[in-house]
């Protein structure tokens, strides 16, 4: 019996574009019980999850000039772009709240990806109760130079992305033989080496290893694109991604440009939805 997972990368503001596609899916009650989400991936998996229509895309766009949400003021007063207190406690629960109890009914598993800055290898983290386990969503986007370490059990982690960007092979290793794959860049798209490299150097001098994957960040991504397409072709991924290349930037504050991206989101998912339910044998 075929097993399902789905696999949402991140990228920052180009990750409405998958809220647009999640929110068609939580429209049409396309449900997948193994769920990986990485970086602003995360976010997206938890309001799909909970099954909020729309609250991703909200969070991308009612914020955009709130100094404590994000902001090149929090980033040189704390250390993180993202303002922790706001985005990670005062929103989920008083401004917009977040559904913990529909997240609680998920009959499914749903892990964050970090990148454990001793090791500079990914970590699979299960999402068992999101108000507990909200510092880890937190580290899964905590990019390098952006954000503070965050502190989990005594380790310090950031961003998911830096050691996996597309988590399609653990999902694989966890026995989930067809993968639905959400990414947030057009076909064409390859990565090239971090131009930050020598800031980056510096900053985390004694973390070796996470220098490391950052180094080899885009060889890693590449041939997971690879991986991805050659599974594709023989039928075990299904893949959701724009057409052409996305033109908003990580830290976009364009409300225009971000609307524009989230409804070719849902355009995508409406043009997929039938081969969708052909692979997922609905």
């Amino acid at each position: 019996m075929d097993k399902y997972g789905l696999i949402l990368e991140g990228g920052g503001m180009r990750g409405i574009y998958t809220a647009g596609v999640l929110d068609f899916f939580i429209e049409n009650n396309i449900e997948i019980n193994s769920c990986y989400g990485v970086s602003a991936g995360t976010v997206n998996a938890c309001n799909y999850i909970s099954k909020q229509k729309g609250r991703t895309y909200q969070l991308d766009t009612d914020y955009l000039d709130n100094r404590d949400y994000a902001s090149v003021y929090n980033l040189i007063t704390t250390g993180n772009y993202f303002g922790t207190e706001m985005c990670y406690h005062k929103v989920p629960l008083e401004l917009n709240p977040f559904d913990f109890e529909t997240y609680n009914k998920y009959d499914g598993v749903f892990y964050a990806v970090v990148t454990n800055c001793e090791t500079g290898k990914p970590e699979y983290i299960k999402i068992n109760d999101m108000k507990k386990d909200i510092d880890v969503i937190r580290a899964s986007c905590s990019l390098p130079l952006m954000a503070q370490m965050v502190n989990l059990g005594g380790k310090l982690y950031l961003d998911g992305g830096v050691s996996d960007s597309i988590p399609v092979r653990q999902s694989v290793k966890d026995g989930n033989n067809k993968n639905v794959v959400i990414l947030t860049r057009d076909i064409e798209y390859r990565k090239k080496a971090n131009e930050m490299l020598p800031i980056i150097k510096l900053k985390y001098k004694k973390y070796p290893n996470l220098i490391k994957a950052i180094e080899q960040r885009h060889i890693v991504y590449n041939r997971t694109l690879e991986y991805i397409e050659n599974q594709r072709k023989v039928g075990n991924i299904y893949v959701i991604r724009p057409e052409k290349p996305v033109k908003i930037g990580r830290l976009e504050k364009s409300k225009e440009k971000l609307d524009e991206l989230y409804n070719i989101g849902i355009e995508d998912a409406k043009r997929s939805f039938e081969g969708l339910k052909e692979f997922l044998a609905i």
